[in-house]
């Protein structure tokens, strides 16, 4: 195992290219393990232009959404692991949680990204978010798959931007530079042939991040991403 890793939780392929791939290919190129686990294929709602076709079959969504996703990790440096939930509902089982467990003991990540707490406009999101909760949760727990010999701190958890965050009670206190790996995760979004239609709403987005950054930070940002920390930050003093 890496000294330091970082684990990506999220309901479908496309979510962790327009809302985390900057963080992701920033860690992957500084050295870190990125594993990403991807909860569902995105078959049903994630695959709009996927559908246009009378005839087309689950099995085959699925396999285009599989391929998509392994190419964007790829480019971006990260693993990725599926579980094959579904989507539209996205349903978890504790079969699906106690790998999630040992994911975490595994990895010991340095950090979490997954989901906003709320999306009145996509349940599959919070539940994502849920599910990646209690998984840092029990991972915690010395009594749940005892291994005196394990070394393990529950993460720092960030949520990353939804669609509509102003409706999803989303506040960002953490902006992040991804200006160094633009390119990787513009590459990334270029796999997602199925959701063309978002390539350029996701590249305004980072624009307008960026623009943000630069003025909170007074330092120079053209691209950036959007988190909110689950949990507070213990510093030893403020400056």
């Amino acid at each position: 195992m890496n000294a330091k890793t970082g684990l990506v939780i999220t309901a479908h392929p496309g979510d962790f290219v327009w809302r985390a791939g900057g963080a992701i290919a920033l860690h992957a190129a500084a050295g870190m393990r990125v594993k990403i686990l991807c909860l569902s294929f995105g078959e049903r709602g994630e695959s709009q232009f996927a559908w246009k076709q009378a005839g087309t079959r689950i099995e085959e969504v699925k396999a285009q959404r599989r391929a998509e996703a392994e190419a964007a990790a790829a480019i971006l440096g990260a693993e990725i692991e599926f579980m094959d939930a579904g989507d539209y509902p996205l349903r978890t089982t504790e079969p699906m949680l106690e790998r999630a467990v040992d994911i975490f003991h595994e990895l010991n990540p340095a950090f979490v990204l997954t989901h906003s707490l709320e999306d009145p406009y996509n349940l599959d999101h919070p539940e994502a978010t849920r599910f990646a909760h209690a998984a840092r949760i029990i991972a915690q727990a010395a009594g749940h798959k005892p291994d005196p010999n394990r070394a393990y701190a529950a993460p720092p958890v960030f949520l990353f931007e939804p669609h509509q965050p102003e409706q999803c009670n989303f506040k960002p206190d953490v902006i992040l530079n991804i200006d160094p790996v633009w390119e990787k995760k513009r590459r990334a979004f270029e796999v997602l042939a199925a959701q063309k239609h978002l390539w350029e709403y996701y590249t305004r987005v980072a624009l307008n991040r960026g623009v943000q950054g630069g003025r909170n930070s007074g330092k120079g940002m053209t691209y950036g991403e959007a988190y909110q920390r689950l949990f507070p930050e213990a510093l030893e003093r403020l400056a």
